[in-house]
């Protein structure tokens, strides 16, 4: 039996038969994995509940023919324990969640970015230091960095001059200047692309000293950026609170 261990992130919990789940985790060193947990739905199972979503484990995979299987699984931080008990962080983190898996969209290509960003994140959530939605737009942006679709909160992205500017195009990938503008731009508020800018960079005195107006609009920004590259939203986006 060909045996690997890696440590990972739960994303996604599948009924399989009628006792075993196909579990779906982001890894440190081998990316997106599926994987078969035989037995996990028996209340006799002893690795049950360390493969439910948000948890961060340490797992022995054993090679199958079309899936893997999962023999040992050991806890290194149960962050759903945490985030149940609170509707802004778990609806925020199941966002994380789906954004991982979608932007990890081959099985087994290594994505060490991906997986410290996403444990990054749902510790930041746990932590309750910072708002929540703050917390998840700010993962967003980075993700979408990592996955090679950066987009621009200050010089122009058409023509890269300097900003700051007063025009953000999704379509064109952020920032515009006042000669590469196009019809439908959007012209958000100098705070708002500020706060972004502090988003993207881990600026978080910057974002923590935001006002309820600059959140919002960054995070409309961040949600149209999201969808258009990604091509189809989120299911779990609509159902994360935000600042009123």
């Amino acid at each position: 039996m060909s045996l690997y261990r890696d440590e990972g992130v739960v994303l996604r919990a599948q009924k399989l038969g009628e006792a075993d789940r196909i579990i779906t985790l982001l890894t440190r060193e081998h990316g997106r994995v599926r994987a078969v947990a035989k037995g996990v739905r028996r209340t006799t199972s002893r690795i049950g509940a360390r493969l439910e979503p948000f948890g961060h484990v340490d797992v022995q995979f054993y090679a199958g023919r079309t899936l893997d299987g999962i023999n040992q699984v050991e806890t290194l931080s149960s962050y759903g324990s945490v985030l149940v008990g609170d509707y802004a962080r778990y609806t925020a983190g199941q966002a994380m969640l789906e954004t991982a898996e979608r932007l990890t969209p081959e099985e087994r290509e290594p994505s060490t970015q991906q997986y410290l960003l996403l444990v990054g994140g749902l510790r930041a959530l746990v932590g309750g230091e910072h708002d929540p939605g703050l917390v998840l737009d700010s993962y967003l942006v980075r993700s979408l960095s990592v996955a090679g679709w950066a987009p621009s909160f200050d010089a122009c992205a058409r023509c890269g001059i300097p900003g700051p500017h007063r025009a953000f195009n999704i379509a064109a990938g952020g920032a515009l200047c006042a000669d590469d503008r196009v019809p439908g731009s959007a012209a958000p508020a100098m705070e708002t692309f500020a706060l972004l800018a502090a988003l993207l960079t881990g600026d978080w005195h910057i974002a923590d000293a935001s006002d309820a107006r600059a959140r919002r609009e960054a995070s409309g920004l961040v949600t149209a950026y999201l969808n258009w590259q990604l091509e189809r939203g989120l299911r779990s986006l609509p159902l994360v609170e935000r600042t009123p």
